[in-house]
């Protein structure tokens, strides 16, 4: 298991937000505010009612982490113009939990990133 300073460790979080419906460029615009907001990005999804989004968190254990992420989009709801969706999927790995599973299929490259929000 991969640890920082202490026992900090990186875990790779993936939030999905939905509620009532918006204009794509609306949310596609709100996103790329958000992205601006927020540090360690590693991808941005998104569709008329329904958003996901991908980044990595240091936090000492997952409990933390998700604390922090639920508190991500709450956070940046009104400052980057997201709508007023509520979370309805967490998930929470640890970095070498992540890095196995992109491995058994088949996918490198997954770092820190600019990502551009694209469609589902």
């Amino acid at each position: 298991m991969e640890q920082l300073s202490g026992d900090r460790r990186f875990w790779h979080v993936t939030m999905t937000f939905a509620g009532d419906t918006h204009e794509p460029d609306t949310v596609k615009t709100a996103l790329v505010r958000f992205a601006e907001q927020h540090a360690f990005l590693h991808s941005l999804r998104y569709s008329r009612e329904r958003a996901e989004v991908s980044y990595w968190e240091e936090a000492d254990e997952m409990h933390d982490a998700a604390a922090m992420a639920l508190r991500v989009w709450m956070e940046h709801r009104d400052s980057a113009g997201l709508p007023q969706w509520e979370v309805v999927g967490l998930e929470v790995l640890e970095r070498d939990t992540f890095n196995r599973r992109a491995l058994d299929h088949g996918v490198t490259g997954l770092g820190l990133r600019n990502p551009e929000p694209v469609p589902f």
